[in-house]
């Protein structure tokens, strides 16, 4: 059974090369991000701010997140509602790395990935699948790549979603910066490279070298 673990910031290509290494090997992909973006959209929805820890567990009581695959893909839903259309808007992003910093959050959301975990062979990223939520996992990586270069991406997707708004490149980059130091400092599962996890830098990689060098550490 496969259980492989990929870390790394912002719009590293983690997520893609995730996607990409689960179809090669025909396993399953559990995108954890979009459970912390979940419970985000649940708190701006409901006014709570992500940043009030005590309110934060509270919502938590009356918040039921579940991760289903129709036809193929990864859907999420919160209280039985569907919330995977409204996860990805730019403001989710930053909340969602707020709110994935209290105990109670990332407590909730690591049970579910565990749980998912034991039961089949998986590919999981996010900031700490390698440190702290799959510690255990045989095959670990942290994909990284210059901020800058994170920026261009980043933008390149939302105007192709056209949900670029007023975002500029400048503005993607001090956001994607910020939440680089957010992650790196929260004193719960920090995001940091696992010791035994392989570095690849993005940078200057396409999507397919980037997969065929997580496939070929695999092999």
């Amino acid at each position: 059974m496969y259980t492989i673990a990929i870390d790394g910031p912002a719009s590293a290509g983690k997520s893609t090369v995730a996607k990409r290494v689960a179809k090669a090997l025909d396993i399953l992909y559990l995108d954890t991000g979009a459970m912390y973006r979940t419970i985000a959209y649940k708190a701006l929805s409901a006014g709570v701010s992500v940043e009030d820890e005590a309110a934060v567990q509270k919502m938590l009581e009356n918040t039921a997140v579940r991760v289903r695959y129709i036809d193929g893909a990864q859907r999420m839903f919160e209280s039985g509602k569907d919330v995977t259309a409204f996860i990805r808007a730019h403001e989710i992003s930053k909340a969602a790395s707020d709110i994935s910093k209290h105990p109670c959050v990332r407590v909730a959301m690591v049970e579910l990935q565990r749980e998912i975990a034991s039961e089949q062979s998986v590919v999981m990223d996010g900031r700490d699948i390698g440190t702290f939520v799959l510690p255990e996992a045989k095959h670990k990586f942290f994909l990284t790549a210059a901020p800058g270069e994170r920026a261009k991406r980043r933008w390149i997707e939302l105007k192709q979603e056209d949900k670029l708004g007023d975002e500029t490149l400048e503005s993607i980059e001090a956001s994607i910066r910020a939440r680089d130091a957010a992650d790196a400092s929260r004193a719960f599962a920090p995001l940091r490279q696992a010791e035994d996890a392989v570095l690849i830098d993005t940078t200057s990689l396409t999507i397919d070298e980037a997969v065929e060098k997580v496939l070929e550490r695999l092999r």
